[in-house]
């Protein structure tokens, strides 16, 4: 959804603007020049703001006055109208639906990034007219170094520094949280990562998946407390991941609506685990039924999700730049759910004999799941798309991406590493490049923690070729 709407552009645009008789204050002749005004506007703009955006707003004039007004080198280079004009151009860049409670920080962090920028290049550009810089006479080399590190800091500081900074009252109590409470709720969190991995080894049976799920909502009904009451949709999102993998193939042309139509229903749910696992099975959806377009459309979206400051699930043992990362995104009136798909990213498990894994990796599923990492995946999927439409450029690209995502080992667990480098082998294969397949096939069954359950069967497979 696009902002502002059609509407409100519509109405702007019969409006017009002011002239004014006030000239620019850095100019010697101000007083004969007149000015453009669109203050009209600008209130029909922030009428048209949602809730988030409102208050993201709010948040952004308490930190000018809370933190950058209260440094002496800064005081009085920022005003509202710059931070309105901020908000104005993110509200625009991205889509309407970004600005939701749960994703308010994460907002604020783009109008702030979108700042610094700013005043790095000593230019904001005007909301209304782009070629009049708001900085000129106010924001100069000189004075901008100071700005970007106050700015930073507050970038660096996170939310956790954020709300100590903004919502302070002058005893020294937290008007929002006390950190003892932010604590808890970040370790209690922490903790249900690391150990919410429980699968039940039941063979390809549907029913007992549909079973899970309807015991899953019964308790759900049942449970008060928001913790476990969360823990219950995470658990629940999981076994549609589950249970969508083992729907008929969904490329059947028998009731092919009504197959894509569970499919759909359970992919859904599945993404609601966390910020990337269910969306790469649902990039496998889409491959295995042939729309590669909306494959690559997906896999884009995934990898902009994958971003250094996530926070990996399952992790034996998180350190402190994790933590930091966490606190970062997420606060404590947001629920477990949205905090996941927020700030965690899961790997991908694709269960036996699984209907979504692609054609090429079915030996991978013949005889076990395989847990592969959102990251390599979303490049495989990618390097298939490629090879399937025949754009070699694309395609080599794309596996030099994959190539480079195993070696920095990018959400790559010591668990999923052997998988991550036998999935590389294979898109060497089928590029070609036999060779360094084999060598990847090799690597594959040297690692130390896991061994993947297809590489000795690859590798025997390229010597009998």
């Amino acid at each position: 959804m696009q902002w502002p709407p059609n509407s409100v552009i519509d109405k702007i645009k019969k409006g017009g603007c002011l002239l004014v008789p006030i000239g620019p204050r850095n100019m010697s002749d101000c007083d004969i020049l007149w000015r453009l005004s669109f203050s009209v506007a600008e209130k029909q703009l922030v009428h048209s703001f949602n809730f988030t955006q409102l208050l993201c707003y709010c948040l952004l004039k308490l930190t000018l006055k809370h933190i950058i007004n209260t440094n002496k080198h800064t005081e009085g280079l920022l005003c509202s109208y710059f931070l309105k004009t901020a908000l104005f151009w993110v509200s625009e860049e991205v889509d309407i639906d970004t600005f939701q409670l749960s994703q308010l920080y994460s907002c604020f962090c783009r109008c702030l990034n979108k700042i610094i920028v700013w005043v790095n290049n000593c230019y904001c550009p005007n909301y209304f007219i782009p070629e009049h810089n708001m900085f000129l006479g106010k924001i100069n080399i000189e004075n901008s170094k100071m700005l970007i590190n106050v700015l930073y800091k507050i970038k660096c500081d996170g939310i956790h520094g954020l709300i100590h900074s903004v919502f302070l009252y002058e005893n020294g109590h937290h008007r929002v949280l006390s950190t003892q409470l932010e604590t808890s709720f970040i370790m209690l969190d922490l903790l249900f990562y690391r150990i919410s991995h429980v699968d039940l080894y039941y063979k390809n049976d549907i029913s007992v998946c549909l079973k899970l799920l309807v015991f899953i909502e019964d308790l759900l009904k049942s449970k008060t407390c928001t913790f476990i009451v969360d823990v219950c949709k995470h658990h629940h999102a999981q076994k549609s991941q589950y249970t969508a993998q083992l729907l008929p193939a969904p490329t059947v042309t028998t009731e092919r609506y009504k197959t894509h139509k569970r499919y759909h229903r359970y992919l859904q749910n599945g993404i609601k685990t966390d910020a990337a696992s269910g969306w790469v099975l649902y990039a496998s959806f889409y491959y295995v039924t042939g729309q590669f377009n909306v494959t690559l459309g997906l896999t884009d979206y995934i990898l902009s999700k994958c971003s250094t400051d996530m926070v990996p699930m399952l992790c034996q043992n998180y350190q402190d730049r994790h933590i930091k990362c966490y606190i970062n995104r997420v606060h404590s009136t947001m629920t477990l759910n949205d905090k996941m798909k927020m700030a965690v990213v899961d790997d991908v498990r694709y269960k036996q004999q699984s209907s979504l894994i692609p054609n090429e990796l079915q030996l991978e599923v013949n005889n076990h799941h395989i847990d592969i990492p959102p990251t390599v995946m979303s490049h495989c999927l990618r390097f298939l798309c490629y090879n399937h439409v025949g754009d070699t450029n694309k395609r080599q690209q794309s596996l030099s991406d994959l190539e480079s995502t195993v070696n920095r080992r990018s959400f790559i667990s010591n668990i999923t590493l052997s998988n991550s480098i036998t999935i590389l082998g294979i898109c060497f294969e089928l590029s070609g490049d036999k060779n360094t397949a084999y060598q990847c096939y090799e690597e594959a069954l040297k690692c130390d923690d896991h061994i993947c359950h297809s590489a000795k069967a690859r590798k025997l497979q390229l010597l009998t070729d």
